[in-house]
This record gives structure tokens, C-alpha cells and sequence, in this order.
């Protein structure tokens, strides 16, 4: 069973190069040094041969993709007004009558 061999990504545009190349072929981006994506070691291009030396890590970076905009969920209307007790109608109703009684009372006093 062979060990496989780690792939190499830029590190500025994401795509696939070879382990040996110097500049990256589509965006022209040139390698100082080798940065592994999972422990963030950087050291020369020789010692990343059979993975990062720190921490193993030999999988290729997870491909890069936007996050979709999450839109805020619409404002929940407050509950309708539920309909006062009929026993509030009947008091409003007798304080009116009341206050009416008295308003003539003194009117015609």
C-alpha cells in the first residue's frame, strides 16, 4: 500500500500546482514557502514532500465558496386585540349615564 502524495494549492487563488513549481501558473503568484492550511506551518517546499511535518495534514484545502446572504426573517405582527368582556361595555355605559345625570342635575339646579 503507497502512501499518497500531498497536493499543493496557491495559497492566493486556490488552484492546484505542482509540488515543485516556483510561480503559480494562473495567477502568477510566486512561492516563498509552503503553509500548511491546517496548522498554518510555513517552512520550504522540501520539507512538505510527504505532508506538513508539524501536523501530518496532506488533504487539499476545502474549496472556497461564498456564503449566501441570509436575509433577517420578516417582523411577526402582533397579535389581533381580543374583544373586551361585556361587563366593561355595561360599566362604561352606567359611568356615562352617571356622569350625564349629574351634568344635568346641576345644569338645571
Amino acid at each position: 500500500m503507497s502512501k499518497k502524495k500531498p497536493l499543493f494549492f496557491c495559497d492566493n487563488c486556490g488552484y492546484e500546482v505542482g509540488d515543485n513549481v516556483k510561480a503559480c501558473p494562473y495567477c502568477a503568484r510566486l512561492f516563498v514557502s509552503v503553509r500548511c492550511p491546517a496548522c498554518t506551518y510555513s517552512g520550504p517546499d522540501r520539507m512538505f514532500q510527504n505532508g506538513c511535518p508539524m501536523c501530518g495534514y496532506s488533504a487539499p484545502p476545502p474549496p472556497k465558496v461564498k456564503e449566501p446572504k441570509i436575509k433577517p426573517p420578516p417582523p411577526i405582527p402582533p397579535p389581533p386585540a381580543e374583544p373586551l368582556p361585556f361587563w366593561t361595555y355595561i360599566i362604561t355605559f352606567t359611568a356615562l349615564l352617571a356622569v350625564i345625570a349629574l351634568f344635568s342635575y346641576f345644569i338645571t339646579r
